[in-house]
């Protein structure tokens, strides 16, 4: 059955391209997404710090403001990444099956 699957041609393709393309459909909103949502909450968070009358209120809307803007970056850089990556890695993955498919059909 493995030897029939082998010869058969690039078995993952038909799976993956849905897949790749789902992906890249979904980042472009994905971006927008992030950055508005991003946005209001690091201007809630900035109310909240100019709103802060202890100095420990105003030390933990401080680090909260941080941590988020530094959270929504990573986001938002990994989301970049990932839909600069995916072409490549698709192709990547293409090579690698069918190069993989034909060594075994040689055997």
């Amino acid at each position: 059955m493995l030897d029939f699957i082998l010869l058969t041609g690039d078995v993952f393709a038909g799976a993956a391209e849905p897949v790749v393309a789902l992906i890249d459909s979904i980042l472009t909103p994905l971006i927008a997404v992030v950055g508005s949502v991003g946005a209001i909450w690091c201007v809630l968070l900035g109310v909240k710090l100019a709103k802060a009358d202890e100095p420990q209120e105003r030390e933990k809307a401080k680090m909260a403001l941080k941590n988020a803007i530094v959270g929504y970056l990573l986001i938002f850089i990994l989301i970049v990444v990932l839909r600069t990556t995916i072409g490549p890695l698709a192709k990547w993955m293409g090579g690698y099956n069918s190069s993989f498919t034909t060594e075994s059909s040689k055997q």
